[in-house]
């Protein structure tokens, strides 16, 4: 029975780790976003440089020491090292649920969303599978086929390298995000009616004239009409349950004027290429002549080609026109823009408010790939 449990606790750590390494491993850029956000709240700016590599060490680290759980392999170290690692992010997990610097740890990245409690709870049932690890190994247990399982743990953990590296260099190999391919912006973008919404509780202090003493009270019994003995000194409010959020909250498109045009972006009936860029002078536009060249097919072919980027406008229009490039931008809130893609610059086909494909910038299509998706 001892054995069964060891085994059960190690394999479902083992998957729960590779999951967790795996969904953040194939959006390193997603990482090393979270991170930033992490280091920005807690005033550590100058390790900012460092959150990519700290982002791809993190989710290799947790997949490397997922597969060597599952396979069995060097036991006794794997094993100490799940448990200390463990028992810092138990640690850390419980500081960031207290704090609350971020509302969601990142810990699934965007495959699953968990609040900073869920988190802490949910390391609670993994420090207890990270103790019956290494504390309840069977004493008379020897592994076996010892060499097959670290060749599989070595290739395993090879093969998942060259995915993060394809992710990167390309885009994610899974998207989980709102913006994936085939979603529907403008449905992304709208509340049921039927949708719940925040529910508060309010708290109500009034001051007795005649003692001086302040109370609380509630929704139900505030003496909202006994003007002569209780004036009213303040209300807080706290969040009971949350309604529904819409997965797409922050999409636009401004005029160096402030206008959204949105609106006749997303229904328009004609396909249309949006050029994403959190920021233009930090791009890559060593494929500038690819753009150039698919340019000129959408303007021959009736595509419209705009831009979306969180820099200043007139800035970001004098960079690309001084490279021959023939559009113009509109500005969007920066989150949104690195939600969107996980690349900058990156490429976004759209149809009536219908993602239709996306590419990274190392990705330029030609006119003949564009033309073989529209047609």
């Amino acid at each position: 029975m001892k054995s069964i449990i060891h085994t059960l606790c190690r394999i479902l750590l083992g998957l729960v780790f590779v999951f967790s390494g795996f969904v953040k491993g194939i959006d390193p850029l997603g990482s090393e976003y979270k991170f930033v956000d992490y280091f920005s709240a807690w005033g550590m700016d100058s390790f900012i440089p460092i959150a990519f590599s700290l982002g791809v060490l993190l989710s290799l680290a947790e997949f490397g020491l997922g597969v060597a759980l599952i396979f069995n392999t060097w036991r006794k170290l794997v094993g100490w090292a799940t448990l200390l690692f463990m028992a810092f992010f138990f640690c850390l997990t419980l500081v960031v649920a207290i704090t609350n610097p971020v509302p969601d740890c990142g810990c699934f990245g965007d495959a699953i969303k968990l609040g900073n409690w869920e988190t802490f709870y949910k390391n609670i049932v993994l420090i207890i599978f990270a103790l019956v690890v290494v504390f309840g190994r069977p004493e008379d247990s020897k592994p076996r086929f010892k060499s097959v399982s670290i060749i599989l743990t070595i290739v395993v953990i090879a093969a998942y390298l060259g995915i993060v590296s394809y992710s990167y260099n390309n885009l994610p190999i899974i998207d989980f995000r709102p913006y994936h391919k085939g979603a529907d912006i403008v449905a992304g973008m709208t509340i049921p009616e039927d949708a719940p919404v925040d529910e508060f509780e309010n708290t109500f202090i009034y001051k007795n004239k005649n003692t001086g003493e302040e109370e609380e009270f509630t929704e139900e019994n505030y003496p909202w009409q006994d003007t002569i003995n209780w004036e009213y000194v303040d209300m807080t409010s706290k969040l009971i349950s949350e309604g529904y959020e819409a997965p797409i909250k922050d999409f636009e498109m401004l005029t160096v004027d402030g206008y959204d045009e949105k609106e006749f972006f997303l229904n328009d009936e004609n396909y249309i290429f949006m050029l994403v860029s959190k920021s233009v002078d930090e791009a890559d536009w060593s494929e500038a002549e690819e753009l150039k060249t698919l340019i000129e097919y959408c303007n021959e072919n009736q595509i419209q080609f705009v831009g979306l980027t969180a820099s200043d406008i007139n800035m970001a229009n004098d960079l690309v026109q001084s490279m021959g490039l023939d559009f113009g931008f509109f500005n969007c809130d920066e989150v949104a823009i690195k939600t969107i893609i996980r690349s900058n610059p990156g490429l976004m086909l759209l149809k009536k408010g219908v993602i239709i494909d996306k590419w990274h910038h190392n990705n330029t299509p030609t006119p003949d790939e564009v033309k073989e998706i529209v047609e």
